[in-house]
């Protein structure tokens, strides 16, 4: 006799057309094509998961440039002073620091700034 373990089956298809809600026509409706629409939305939601990581860093550092040549100096001497200064504060928070509170961060381009005119002696 065969067995084909249909509760179970069904169960599995139900699932998968459960995650395949909202989407259009036939794929949120059929299981073959849930199934493709599912898998493929796995894929990109993994991709998409790196690349968010990658936006948010080039945001950060986008609005760090625009506050540290507000404050006379570029990104790349400010981060750089700021490691000299051993000042252990994140691109996240440098960029929250720069949209919020500039006389702040016009305080952490100060102390970048003699931190590099300090390494600079010391290399001379």
């Amino acid at each position: 006799m065969r067995v084909t373990n249909a509760a179970a089956s069904r169960k599995r298809r139900k699932k998968m057309i459960a995650r395949a809600s909202g989407f259009r026509m036939r794929r949120s409706k059929l299981y073959r094509y849930a199934k493709d629409a599912v898998y493929h939305g796995l894929v990109y939601s993994f991709r998409d998961r790196k690349t968010k990581k990658r936006n948010y860093r080039a945001l950060w550092q986008a609005r760090i440039n625009a506050a540290a040549r507000a404050a006379g100096t570029t990104y790349s001497r400010f981060i750089e002073g700021l490691k000299a200064a051993n000042v252990a504060l994140d691109r996240k928070a440098l960029a929250f620091i720069a949209a919020t509170d500039a006389p702040a961060f016009a305080e952490l381009a100060k102390i970048a700034k003699e931190a590099m005119a300090a390494k600079v002696a010391k290399a001379a």
